[in-house]
C-alpha cells in the first residue's frame, strides 16, 4: 500500500495478504514501515519591482511534466504584475519571460536549485485614471462655467440637438471619449490588432 502526502513523501507498507500481531517474545513488528523522501524541484527568486529591489527573495517550486518549468501566473498574481521580465542587477531589464496562457508556466525550462532575478511591471491601478477624469470634469466645467456666463452666439449655431447642454456635461463627453479611445486601442494592441 502506498499513500502520498503533501509534502512529498512516499510512504510504503508491507504488501503480504496476512500480518501476524508481534509477539511477546520480539519486540520489532516483522514488515517495518519504510519512508522515502522525493525532493521537488524548486528555483529561488529574486524579485524586482521597475528595477528597484529586490522586493523580495523566495523560493518557487517549479512544475509541468519534468518539473522544469516556471510557474509564471502565480508570480503574476502575488506581486500584482501584469508582466515579468528577466533581468541582471548590472545591466538591467532583460526580455519578457514568456509563459503558455491556458497553463500560466513559462516556455523555457529551468533547472533545479537555479538562483532567478526577475523584473516585474505593476498593473495600472484603477484608481489612478478614475482621479484624471475626475479632476478633469472638474478643471473643465469650472473653465466653462468662468469663461461663458451665456452660451456663445456660435455655439447656438451649432447646436444640432435643439437644447442647452449643461457644461458639465460636456466636459464628461469629451474626457470619457478620450479615455475609451485609449482602452480600446490598448485592448486591441493586446490582442494583435
Amino acid at each position: 500500500m502506498e499513500e502520498e502526502s503533501k509534502t512529498g513523501e512516499i510512504k510504503e507498507s508491507s504488501k503480504s495478504g496476512h500480518e501476524s500481531p508481534p509477539t511477546a517474545k520480539s519486540s520489532k513488528p516483522k514488515n517495518p514501515t519504510r519512508t522515502v523522501k522525493t525532493k521537488v524541484a524548486e528555483v529561488e527568486i529574486h524579485v524586482f519591482r521597475r528595477g528597484k529591489g529586490p522586493i523580495d527573495v523566495c523560493k518557487s517550486s517549479l512544475g509541468g511534466w519534468d518539473q522544469n518549468q516556471l510557474e509564471v501566473s502565480e508570480i503574476l498574481e502575488n506581486y500584482g504584475f501584469k508582466s515579468i521580465f528577466a533581468f541582471n542587477p548590472e545591466s538591467g531589464r532583460g526580455v519578457p519571460i514568456r509563459f503558455n496562457p491556458r497553463n500560466g508556466r513559462s516556455m523555457l525550462p529551468y533547472t533545479d536549485g537555479s538562483v532567478i532575478f526577475i523584473d516585474g511591471e505593476p498593473k495600472d491601478s484603477s484608481v489612478k485614471p478614475i482621479t484624471k477624469i475626475l479632476v478633469g470634469i472638474a478643471v473643465m466645467t469650472l473653465l466653462m462655467a468662468i469663461l461663458f456666463k451665456e452660451t456663445p452666439e456660435w455655439m447656438k449655431r451649432f447646436n444640432i440637438i435643439g437644447g442647452n447642454i449643461p457644461p458639465w456635461v460636456l466636459a464628461c463627453a469629451v474626457i470619457v471619449f478620450t479615455q475609451l479611445r485609449k482602452r480600446i486601442r490598448n485592448i486591441l494592441r493586446r490582442y494583435g490588432w
